[in-house]
């Protein structure tokens, strides 16, 4: 006979619909009384298991546990409806062409979780090909700010942006001489 998990380890069942293990925890509250409860799942119970630690581990170091479905692109709209407010009119136009131009398109449907300092290099160096410089300084204080402002409302445990160097070499225009 399998052992009892003890109090506050959460749960592990077989689903037979989904013919998939699911690890359970709750982890209290929310401010109207609904229980918080989260779900992991796994094709074995190690799987599983593992899963259920990993949310609980996050919960016991005080970390917010964000929606697993929270895109840069959701992220980025955010910021550009409520972070931005009490900014010069020019400001929130050249945020909103950046953002809607060249951060969306290229990083929009990545998982906020998932994304890497290594995509957000990649994707500056792509950008410095065709870009000025101070266009790719536009485009990585975009991103910042609403990865920023995310990580404040624990949609994301860190911001990657901040380990990518502001801006990669750019093209070099052509200057004249004097």
């Amino acid at each position: 006979m399998t052992k009892r998990r003890s109090r506050g380890d959460g749960g592990l069942h077989w689903d037979d619909k989904r013919q998939r293990w699911i690890a359970t925890a709750s982890l209290g509250y929310d401010p109207s009384g609904k229980r918080i409860i989260k779900r992991g799942s796994g094709k074995t119970k190690t799987e599983a298991k593992n899963k259920l630690k990993e949310v609980l581990r996050d919960y016991e170091d005080g970390l917010a546990i964000a929606p697993a479905d929270y895109t840069v692109e959701r992220a980025v709209n955010d910021w550009l409806a409520y972070g931005l407010s009490g900014r010069d009119e020019g400001t929130v136009t050249a945020c909103t062409i950046l953002s809607r131009t060249h951060v969306i398109p290229a990083l929009g449907a990545r998982k906020l979780r998932d994304l890497s300092a290594e995509d957000v290099d990649k994707w500056l160096a792509d950008k410095a090909k065709t870009l000025s410089t101070r266009t790719l300084q536009g485009l990585h204080s975009c991103l910042n700010r609403a990865i920023k402002r995310a990580m404040a409302r624990d949609k994301v445990k860190r911001n990657v942006v901040t380990l990518c160097a502001p801006c990669p070499r750019a093209r070099q225009d052509v200057r004249r001489k004097r």
